[in-house]
């Protein structure tokens, strides 16, 4: 429950009036520079809705964000884009919903403003980050934006006007697989009114879905419309507990004697209250020891997919609908109770994912005391598991009954260990800021009552608290924080895991703790919180209220967050705001640290500034993306040919269209990425496409400041500059040994590594005395020690680097038109192994070429395939592998080792098969001894077990065998040409490569051709050949010899035949002759003498025939 000091109207500690008017004052001074800003630039702030295709243009209206699947709403549009450059071959689809952008400012309508900033140029920039998924087995790890362009649109309400009254500016809202959390920041393209930067959390909910009448409701329970004051007054704070970055909707319980929760899907901008659909009912038996009953929900964690609350001592989870992450029915039809044979008194979160699975864990009471359950989650299903495995912590630390209160979790440990056995007592700090605990200091009468466990896997920093607070960098040695009072006592702490913690005790005080220093700060109740709100108050905010009860403390993006419940004439608000935690620290700093100087008749207020210099900037910083890994697409509007610039419901749905297909490109990489053709403003469908709009981003600038992640292979190194001016005189003279002065700065830069055995760093200091300012160049780099092999973005080794101004902590502030930012203290989380978004590919290109220069020849296959060329079977195979880098679209050769196998094979595409363990070791191993070898090599070196060699780009290639038991051996033509075969080659460096710590793996198809046909394949095809030529000869000789035989037979029997028709035909005659008269018989003499000479004249002709037989 909140105290007084939640709601104060002035100061409640005792001071003279000269010190209250002195407060007065400085919360005028204070906000001076508040009021400046605001005078030169507006408090403008962007707004984002979501809205259905359907609904584009209404007024007012807000959709919730749970379809998944792609919609067929653009198909039928690109058909009339007959001269844009499309592919027609492709089936275009889109996203379910878009995003709905406007801005507001103070005091002024936000139409007219909208209307303004259209009319001068103002274009909101949409920068969507798709979170990585959390079973990499699964899915791809990959940092993935896409940058969009807003496009403006009419609203759909009558206007009178002729161009328009209301707009708003429309891009789609993308949706990934695998990805179902989503950050929206929407930027300026800086023209017409000066309006931050604002991000919005788009995440896609689960658990929701339509009801028969088409309407929207939880799958969870039912949404309750009434905020009942009895709710949230009075109540006591509670943790927020989920997986960082991953959980797409946070639930929070803790409703006294209520079964409501509090669940939301945009990190409370809003928020809904529902009743759970669970039996409110309690099962005891007589092992668990109990209270009473109560409906209040206890502890609430969210995790990607599942969410699970405690229930007195009963569990449930459910799972939600994640067409994205999963098949669709894996989501709950109801809450599913889980260790029902379990007394359950407390579930522990685990904050982060690893080994493509998330974690809970469950503390018992009862006939397993002194056990831990512990969860597992992927893809929706859970299992259980108690630990330890063997013997109880009770037994483990030898007594009979213990009790576990608290359970954090190391991904290094796979068992339940102890940690540290705390002392008995709070010891006695006497006035010092902390205390190494070493045993032999003097303690207090006060008992130490510990109550949790944390441990940031980044820096390794691990705390211990209740009330009292220890810290420890290496789980051995521990230093009590004296600055936080024992007669305190801490109920949960906020964590930025970015170095900064926060701090809620029993009594709902807040503090506040850099990681890594000494100095705990109150942050409320305290003299800078009254100074805050009673600004705020003035301003009349409607963020605060003198009646208000804070039901949580967590962190988003590093920033402190409240959410509170106000109450204002008897009127409840549940407002999320922003905790000011430097304006807080400055005035508190300042109302604590100033001076009265008495100057003339006027005394003059000044402060004392303890930060040890006056400005802070980084420098010499590289481009990004190499260590980041952000891949990152630009996606515009297509252009309209509307003269006033707004688009319609078909030119946003074309833009759907394009971005749903750049997506997918950039998803199955098999396309280049710029697939668009020139264009011209001839549109069948009043739009124009262009090719520059649609591209990726390979040289992002830095943003000047320390990126939020730094992946660092083997040996990587990343380098930045850290620029320091000094407050007054900074700068001494040292004489050193054998020199002469040397040049020192008061101030310094101290650089902490989580894991010093890992990664090294190292600073050089360089003195501008003529500017009063110190350059600080920082070097970190991997020392190769720590990790051996991975994929790429699996089982990363987390640590990181910090970096601090040494005297800096909490006193040190720069001042920007967002208000006070905290300067000095700098952390940067670090991956070490195999950075996502690299593979190796082979190099088909250089191959061939080198191929040709080394066998001094080429020839490829009779049918030519350009995108598998051959290569010729009695040619030295020289093979070539390239690394590509799908981040900053670098492309290198790769140099370092690795083993080659042949996996599969076939003499056609469609006959491949993949080999056995077994056949892969005949076919690739040099110890063989079953004559299967398929390929050779002169290389030498080889595994540790000699099975297979290993290669580099320098080795002396490759030679092909195809020996007698090998599935290339003896293939049968097809056709009048040499057999071919295709090779499926596996390329492995895991194992055998020292220059990276990515295991790269590739498996491509090589086609050869050419092969040698067996020996009884040959002999029987040449015995054949043979046998078929020499028959064919034979032929042809005896065809010679015959010849000139039959032509003299056939004339033989042609004279014969005609002789005979002759003769017979002169027989005829005569007996016709001799039956005539006398005159006819002088006619047939005259015939006979006529037919006389015919036949005379025919025997000539006889007789030469005969002749030219005869020789």
């Amino acid at each position: 429950m909140c105290g007084p000091a939640m709601f104060p109207a002035g100061p409640p500690w005792p001071r003279v009036r000269v010190v209250q008017v002195l407060w007065a004052l400085l919360a005028v001074l204070l906000a001076s520079w508040r009021l400046w800003a605001i005078k030169d630039f507006q408090e403008c702030t962007w707004q984002v809705v979501l809205n259905e295709f359907k609904r584009v243009g209404e007024s007012g209206v807000s959709d919730s964000f749970f379809e998944q699947e792609p919609v067929d709403t653009v198909s039928s549009l690109f058909h009339m884009l007959v001269d844009s450059p499309i592919d027609p071959s492709e089936k275009y689809l889109g996203f379910p919903y878009y995003l709905k952008i406007n801005y507001s400012c103070e005091e002024k309508p936000s139409e007219d403003l909208v209307r303004m900033g259209h009319l001068t140029g103002l274009k909101p920039l949409v920068l969507v980050t798709f979170q990585s998924p959390v079973n990499f087995y699964r899915w791809k790890i990959e940092q993935l934006q896409i940058q969009m362009e807003a496009a403006p649109f009419r609203s759909k309400e009558p206007c009178m006007a002729e161009e328009v009254c209301s707009m708003s500016w429309y891009t789609p809202m993308p949706i990934k697989k695998g990805s179902v959390v989503m950050r929206v920041d929407i930027s300026s393209n800086g023209l017409g009114t000066f309006i931050p930067d604002k991000r919005f959390q788009m995440n896609i909910n689960g658990f929701l879905k339509r009801d028969r009448d088409n309407n929207i409701q939880f799958t969870v329970g039912e949404k309750l419309f009434n905020l009942m004051p009895q709710y949230f007054v009075g109540v006591s704070s509670r943790p927020l507990w989920h997986t960082v970055d991953q959980s797409p909707v946070l639930i929070l319980g803790g409703i006294p004697n209520e079964k409501y929760v509090l669940m939301t899907d945009t990190s409370f901008k809003d928020f809904s209250l529902v009743e759970l659909s669970i039996d409110s009912c309690w099962v005891g038996s007589f092992y668990c020891p109990h209270s009473g009953f109560t409906a209040t929900i206890y502890d609430t964690i969210a995790t990607e997919s599942t969410l699970f609350i405690r229930q007195n001592q009963l569990v449930y989870y459910f799972t939600g609908t994640y067409t994205t992450l999963y098949e669709r029915n894996r989501g709950s039809g109801s809450w599913v109770r889980v260790l029902a044979s379990e007394c359950i008194k407390k579930l522990c979160p685990v904050y982060f994912h690893s080994n493509g699975s998330e974690y809970i864990m469950a503390l018992t009471t009862g006939k397993h005391e002194g056990y831990v359950h512990f969860g597992t989650i992927r893809d929706g299903q859970v299992s259980f598991e108690m630990l330890p495995r063997q013997w109880s912590v009770c037994e483990q630390i030898g007594v009979t009954t213990c009790s576990i209160i608290w359970s954090e979790y190391i991904a290094a440990s796979d068992d339940l260990e102890l940690l540290y056995h705390i002392p008995e007592f709070i010891p006695e700090a006497r006035g010092l800021e902390f205390l190494m605990i070493l045993g032999t200091e003097s303690y207090t009468s006060t008992a130490m009552a510990p109550k949790g466990i944390f441990c940031n896997p980044y820096n390794n920093l691990i705390f211990i608290w209740g009330n009292f607070l220890l810290q420890s960098s290496n789980k051995e040695n521990f230093i009590y924080l004296a600055d936080f009072p024992k007669e305190l006592s801490i109920k949960y702490m906020a964590r930025s895991f970015h170095g900064a913690v926060a701090i809620v005790t029993e009594t709902e005080e807040i503090w506040y703790l850099l990681e890594g220093s000494y100095r705990v700060y109150q942050l409320f109740p305290s003299k800078g919180w009254q100074v805050h709100i009673s600004l705020k108050l003035m301003q009349q905010s409607s963020l605060y209220a003198s009646n208000e009860t804070m039901l949580t403390l967590f962190y988003e993006d590093s920033k402190l967050y409240q959410l509170v419940y106000l109450m204002n004439n008897q009127k409840g608000q549940l407002v999320k705001r922003l905790v000011p935690v430097e304006q807080l620290l400055m005035y508190q700093q300042h109302t604590s640290h100033y001076d009265l100087e008495r100057k003339g008749g006027y005394l003059m207020l000044s402060f004392i500034d303890f930060c040890p210099f006056s400005v802070m900037r980084l420098r010499s910083l590289p481009r990004p993306q190499r260590y980041t890994r952000q891949e990152r697409y630009r996606a515009r509007p297509p252009r309209v040919l509307e003269r006033s610039g707004f688009h319609n419901e078909n030119s946003l749905a074309i833009y759907q269209g394009l971005v749903y297909y750049l997506l997918w490109l950039h998803s199955v990489y098999d396309k280049d990425y710029y697939f668009f053709l020139a264009s011209n403003w001839r549109s069948a469908g009043g739009v124009s496409i262009e090719m520059d709009s649609y591209e990726k981003i390979y040289n992002l600038e830095s943003a000047y400041e320390l990126p939020e992640r730094i992946f660092l292979d083997k040996g990587t190194e990343y380098s930045f500059a850290i620029f320091l001016s000094a407050q007054g005189r900074s700068f001494r003279t040292q004489a050193e040994l054998g020199t002469a002065f040397q040049l020192h700065s008061q101030v310094d830069v101290g650089v902490v590594l989580a894991d010093p055995g890992c990664i090294e760093a190292s600073v050089k200091q360089e003195v501008l005395i003529n500017r009063n300012s110190v350059l600080f160049s920082i070097t970190l780099k991997d020392k190769k020690l720590c990790y051996d092999q991975g994929i790429s973005g699996h089982h990363l080794m987390e640590t990181s680097m910090t970096v601090n101004v040494v005297g800096s902590s909490g006193l040190c502030f720069q001042e920007t038109h967002l208000g006070p930012h905290m300067q000095g203290n700098l952390m940067v989380p670090v991956f070490i192994g195999c950075p996502p978004g690299k593979r190796l590919a082979f190099d088909i290109t250089y191959t061939l070429e080198y191929s040709r220069l080394k066998n001094k020849h080429y020839f490829d296959c009779v049918n030519v395939n350009p995108e598998m060329p051959c290569f010729l079977f009695r040619d030295i195979f020289y093979p070539f592998f390239l690394i590509q880098d799908l981040v900053t679209g670098d492309s290198g050769s790769f140099q370092g080792s690795y083993v080659l196998l042949v996996v599969g094979g076939g003499p056609t595409l469609d006959s491949l098969k993949d080999y056995s363990e077994d056949e892969i070791y005949r076919f690739n191993s040099p110890l063989d001894k079953t004559n299967s070898l398929i390929w050779t090599t002169r290389t030498t070196r080889t595994t540790k077990d000699s099975a297979f060699h290993i290669m580099s780009h320098e080795s002396p290639g490759i030679e092909w065998l195809c020996l007698e038991n090998a599935p290339c051996y003896d293939n049968v033509p097809q056709g009048i040409f040499a057999p071919e075969f295709f090779f499926k080659v596996l390329v492995s460096n895991r194992g055998v490569d020292t220059s990276t710590y990515c295991n790269y793996q590739l498996t491509f198809l090589l086609h050869i051709h050419g092969l040698p046909l067996s020996p009884k394949r040959a002999l029987f095809i040449l015995m054949v050949s043979a046998s078929v030529f020499v028959g064919l000869v034979i032929f042809y000789i005896a065809f010679c010899l015959l010849w000139p035989l039959v032509v003299k037979g056939c004339t033989m029997i042609r004279w014969k035949i005609n002789n005979l028709i002759a003769s017979e035909s002169y027989y005829t005659y005569a007996s016709i002759s001799g039956i005539s008269s006398v005159p006819s018989l002088r006619h047939s003499r005259m015939g006979s003498m006529f037919s006389s000479r015919m036949t005379e004249d025919r025997a000539e002709p006889k007789e030469a025939v005969e002749r030219q037989l005869m020789t």
